[in-house]
């Protein structure tokens, strides 16, 4: 389903990165930087060409608890992913490109409906293949009366120049780092960078969580601006994981929340090609995980209960909330 041939090394620092629409000439939006045509409706390795598509806009309850309280994060899944992750289990919208074309009006007015249904915050979810489109609509919807804070909800495999480019629109980074080794992320992501480019994209989320004065909670502990890098361990590999935890430790301390997630449940694929990947991650595993954090003292952490399955967090994408009116001009 993968192979590190299809692979694409990448300098992150490289040139020729936009913020609006002529991004979609000839794409490098991600560091894949394909050069899809995805104006002229070619797709790059993301699957998506420059129409924007939403597979479900609601209520969403299984983030963590600073992000989804009692009531709720308002979640916006965007179609298309940069990663090809074998054990996905958004295959729907991020393999099979499931969404509906909506336009930047409609998406403005999506975060509306969602403050409206008493969303803690909009999350954006797999957004920044769509990054042109993003930037416009959140200042329409911030001017029609949006306060809510914004959620990047990311794989963490991102260019600094597009976590810069959000920087001043994005309160919340809700980051994966999937990956400490290179040859682990080319087998099960097709991406061998994914180590060097996420431990760039988090160091820019620092820089600027701290020009904005650093992690805010209000008195409920719900979260206002902030970092939570996110974890999933998988089953045969706690060593890498443990060796993900001493990468975010060393470049954040406790500056960021972690959340080291137990939910890997293998899909169809996994199951069938078998090995390691066709089982769930041990308690043996998960504990080594949650004990080597606890040894490098991260204070704020977030962890799941046994026996926990990926779909139980994974809504029907259905276009739920997706049809509807536009912003009015």
């Amino acid at each position: 389903m993968t192979s590190e041939a299809n692979e694409h090394a990448v300098d992150p620092s490289a040139d020729g990165f936009s913020t609006d629409e002529s991004a979609f000439q000839s794409c490098t939006l991600c560091p894949r930087r394909c050069g899809a045509h995805r104006a002229q409706g070619q797709a790059g390795l993301c699957g998506a060409t420059s129409t924007l598509r939403v597979a479900r806009s609601a209520l969403h309850y299984w983030e963590e608890p600073p992000i989804s309280g009692d009531s709720g994060s308002g979640a916006i899944f965007f179609s298309g992913c940069p990663l090809r992750c074998v054990f996905c289990q958004n295959h729907e919208i991020s393999h099979e490109g499931f969404g509906l074309e909506v336009s930047v009006r409609r998406l403005a007015q999506m975060m509306l409906e969602l403050q409206d249904q008493g969303a803690l915050n909009i999350n954006l979810v797999t957004p920044m293949h769509f990054l042109p489109q993003i930037r416009e609509a959140l200042p329409l919807a911030r001017k029609a009366g949006l306060r809510l804070p914004i959620v990047c909800n990311t794989s963490g495999y991102e260019l600094p120049q597009a976590v810069d480019a959000m920087s001043d629109v994005i309160d919340i980074w809700l980051t994966d780092f999937k990956y400490a080794s290179p040859r682990l992320a080319g087998r099960l992501s097709a991406v061998r960078d994914y180590p060097e480019v996420a431990t760039v994209a988090l160091s820019r989320m620092l820089e600027a969580l701290r020009r904005a004065g650093g992690e805010l909670l209000d008195d409920d502990g719900i979260m206002k601006r902030g970092i939570i890098v996110r974890h999933l361990v998988l089953p045969g590999h706690a060593d890498d994981s443990c060796a993900v935890l001493d990468r975010v430790w060393e470049l954040c301390g406790n500056e960021v929340d972690i959340s080291v997630m137990n939910q890997y449940t293998p899909n169809d694929y996994c199951r069938q090609k078998g090995g390691l990947l066709a089982r769930s991650v041990t308690d043996q595993e998960y504990e080594q995980v949650l004990d080597h954090a606890d040894d490098l003292g991260f204070e704020r952490m977030w962890w799941q209960q046994g026996g926990t399955v990926s779909e139980s967090f994974v809504p029907a994408f259905d276009a739920t909330g997706v049809r509807g009116p536009e912003l009015k001009a």
